[in-house]
């Protein structure tokens, strides 16, 4: 819940920042192995979370859309010509 906290009281990627590192903290007080873990995996990745803080935008539609794309593929099951899955991509989307 504070992780989350985060990305609903920050407004600046520099306020944003400030209370990962508490968040940081805090984990690293707990011991609880696998909550350090997923902190870990977010500091790896801060740069690019912390983008969010630009245009409170996520990349939902885009992760959305693959998925469509990618049932659509299985519905098919395979593509052998890639124009003409492009095509019939570009008339059901578009």
């Amino acid at each position: 819940m504070c992780f989350r906290g985060i990305f609903e009281s920050a407004r600046t990627r520099e306020q944003g920042k400030d209370r990962l590192q508490t968040w940081y903290k805090k984990v690293s007080k707990s011991n609880l192995p696998d909550l350090e873990s997923a902190a870990n995996t977010i500091a790896t990745h801060e740069g690019v979370i912390l983008n969010y803080f630009h245009n409170k935008e996520t990349n939902a539609s885009a992760e959305s859309f693959n998925s469509k794309l990618k049932g659509f593929r299985s519905l098919i099951r395979g593509v052998r010509d890639i124009n003409f899955f492009l095509f019939r991509i570009e008339k059901l989307y578009a």
